[in-house]
């Protein structure tokens, strides 16, 4: 054991936007297919047929989460795969049809905003709308910013770093009066909040397992029946001809363990997370000068806070944090590594000095209010600390 986790008792775990332990009904299922379910679900004898039937359960169960039908759930390895197979695959479909005009927001994860750049370079003309302080993207600049060459339309329905909700339903309204096909990243929002895709009249819907106590590696894109679009692998006829190679049969049926353990305790989960969540913001305001709460605080998942601390670098204070027991998070984790202020806090419109001083706080079901109060102990002391050698330093 090291000195550090001898002095640390007790790990405080608060980045479940970037992923969550998977449930023990998850890993239990998961164990059992491994060992039993190992068929390949597209053979025909009695152990690909039993591997095909626990698909045909996680299907569904996956579509009742966000009120879709089994048929039209392709699965994925997770959230940047389906991201890329609805924008890459609805461009190449209709690319025939001279629209080659593409629309998304700044604050887009890495996977939408990187694929966008790649079909740039192929020659298609992308549009990202601009938002504000608040986060949300305003209908207007999306009616604006459509022409009749815009093919699709992605716009994710809740932010990774702030949590903010968008109004997805005016916004794929708006898009398909255009003629233009709408995809929404849920994977921040998928079993966390009720998603209904026949009420948000979206296209096509991303979403990811290990966002709601799943398993890494296993995702899905719900496709509403009738889009066009090309699949991303050529192969074999695995997911109706739009998704080759074998399943991953023990992540998928992880998946769709998660997807009914959502259903069943979103809505009382959500409520005490939110509790929790405007305890934590509460006391960190009150209890640390110099802060602010990045973004509109409604609409939000019940779970996700992004605090901004002055004169502190949020580098250090999330290696102070840690040193603690606490996790928590600059941003995306896709971008951990980099020393780039976060594209989210830049597109906002906030100072350069608040893109590089924010922290992002996710909670989960395993968060208790002990938690809660501990991290208001704790913080604190360690921005004092912080800010105090920043004073020193810049003294020298």
């Amino acid at each position: 054991m090291t000195r550090n986790a001898t002095l640390v008792r007790v790990r405080i775990y608060l980045d479940h936007n970037a992923t969550t332990p998977p449930a023990a009904e998850v890993v239990d299922r998961m164990a059992g297919a491994l060992r039993e379910q190992f068929g390949n679900p597209s053979s025909v004898h009695h152990f690909g047929q039993v591997a095909k039937s626990a698909l045909d359960e996680a299907r569904s169960a996956t579509a009742a989460l966000v009120g879709g039908d089994p048929s039209e759930i392709v699965f994925t390895s997770g959230g940047t795969e389906s991201d890329n197979f609805a924008i890459r695959g609805v461009a190449e479909a209709l690319e025939v049809t001279g629209r080659k005009h593409l629309i998304a927001t700044a604050i887009e994860h890495e996977a939408v905003l990187t694929t966008l750049k790649a079909l740039a370079r192929r020659g298609w003309k992308t549009t990202l709308l601009p938002v504000d302080q608040s986060g949300i993207v305003a209908p207007e600049a999306l009616e604006e910013a459509l022409t009749d060459e815009t093919v699709l339309v992605s716009i994710m329905h809740a932010n990774n770093e702030i949590g903010t909700v968008q109004p997805i339903a005016e916004l794929a309204r708006i898009a398909k009066a255009r003629g233009a096909v709408f995809h929404t990243d849920a994977v921040q929002t998928a079993g966390k909040i009720p998603v209904d895709v026949k009420a948000l009249g979206v296209d096509l819907l991303s979403l990811s397992a290990h966002k709601f106590y799943g398993p890494k590696g296993a995702g899905a894109l719900w496709i509403r029946r009738g889009v066009r679009l090309h699949a991303p692998m050529t192969g074999g006829k695995q997911e109706r001809g739009r998704r080759a190679g074998t399943e991953n049969v023990a992540g998928i049926i992880g998946l769709g363990v998660a997807a009914q353990l959502a259903q069943r305790k979103m809505a009382a989960e959500g409520e005490r997370l939110a509790v929790l969540r405007d305890r934590l913001e509460g006391g960190i305001l009150a209890s640390v000068g110099g802060t602010a709460i990045n973004g509109a605080r409604s609409p939000r998942v019940p779970n996700t806070t992004n605090i901004s601390f002055d004169r502190v670098e949020a580098e250090s204070l999330l290696i102070a944090l840690d040193l603690a027991g606490i996790a928590v998070s600059t941003g995306s984790a896709c971008s951990s590594g980099t020393l780039e202020p976060s594209h989210v806090l830049k597109a906002m419109g906030f100072p350069a000095h608040r893109t590089q001083n924010s922290i992002r706080f996710s909670l989960g079901m395993a968060n208790t209010e002990a938690d809660i109060q501990r991290v208001i102990e704790v913080l604190p002391g360690v921005v004092e600390k912080l800010r105090n050698l920043t004073r020193t330093v810049a003294r020298v």
